[in-house]
């Protein structure tokens, strides 16, 4: 019986994330996976239901994820997951209290973003085949992405109405549904006109689809198709670095950067919230480093 009202709960909590926070798919997504992890465990643990928590059961809990050697950062989420979660449980008066209000969460080692050094990217972009309506797309969303730091969701997400060739920007949806102007660089915009032009229309089969980019089937271009794309790229230009969309975003960031953006106008270009997002990438190259220090420094 507690298995169907669990069910309810947590859809009720899915559709307040969705509704109230505008939690983005990805974000949602993560919340079912630690909770229904959860749920397994007091289930295997016999534990009679979610409103029967302890705080020790919780510990009980982390010491699991320890010795599935689970990272810090992972843990933080889950833990951070399962507070939202018994937050909301307390507003609708499911529970009284919150068993994880007092659960410490732990710090999550800060790592700087990876991103590609402009040799790395320019293998990247002549391993693009631009002889083919699949390669005229691909060439466009490699620019695409490095020129506007978007993400691979806002990327897949943008329908032809929302590039404006004349003025040269993109109308992004970011997450909470937010929306942003953001300029589109000439390469970018280059492959872009061309794959409008030919690759697209040949991609479309006649269809009327509103999505920017199209798969082979002419329909709308997945997260994941993005990422399959950008593999074969890695692997046709012989680049070690594992690659996903969001390189290309560190790597638009730092780039930015590293020739003198100022950290208020990289914070807009990528949608962030909050400024200390965005810092994470005011690490420089050691290049970069000591440019600055030999034309600063008096006795350098």
């Amino acid at each position: 019986m507690w298995v169907f009202l669990t069910r309810e709960w947590i859809n009720r909590f899915v559709e307040y994330l969705q509704v109230e926070k505008n939690a983005s798919v990805h974000t949602v997504d993560n919340y079912r996976r630690d909770i229904a992890d959860f749920i397994k465990y007091i289930a295997d643990n016999s534990i009679p239901s979610l409103k029967d928590i302890t705080y020790l059961d919780i510990r009980n809990y982390l010491t699991k994820l320890h010795q599935l050697s689970y990272s810090r950062r992972t843990v933080a989420r889950k833990i951070s997951s399962l507070r939202s979660l018994y937050t909301f449980f307390v507003r609708e008066e499911i529970v009284e209290r919150n068993p994880f209000q007092m659960v410490s969460v732990p710090k999550a080692g800060k790592r700087l973003p990876t991103f590609f050094y402009e040799n790395e990217l320019a293998m990247l972009f002549d391993a693009v085949d631009a002889s083919t309506p699949l390669g005229e797309r691909n060439a466009a969303i490699l620019e695409l992405l490095y020129a506007t730091g978007i993400r691979v969701s806002e990327c897949v997400g943008l329908n032809m109405s929302d590039y404006d060739p004349e003025i040269g920007t993109l109308l992004v949806k970011g997450k909470g549904k937010k929306e942003r102007y953001v300029p589109v660089g000439s390469y970018a915009m280059d492959a872009l006109d061309q794959y409008l032009l030919h690759g697209r229309i040949r991609l479309s089969n006649g269809r009327e689809e509103q999505a920017l980019f199209l798969n082979y089937r002419g329909g709308r271009l997945t997260d994941r198709g993005v990422r399959k794309l950008l593999n074969k790229l890695v692997e046709t230009a012989s680049v070690t670095l594992k690659i996903s969309p969001h390189i290309l975003r560190h790597t638009f960031a730092t780039h930015m950067l590293n020739e003198g953006a100022d950290l208020r106008t990289v914070q807009e270009l990528l949608g962030h919230s909050h400024l200390s997002s965005t810092q994470v990438y005011t690490h420089v190259t050691k290049d970069r480093l000591r440019e600055v220090y030999r034309s600063a420094h008096p006795r350098a």
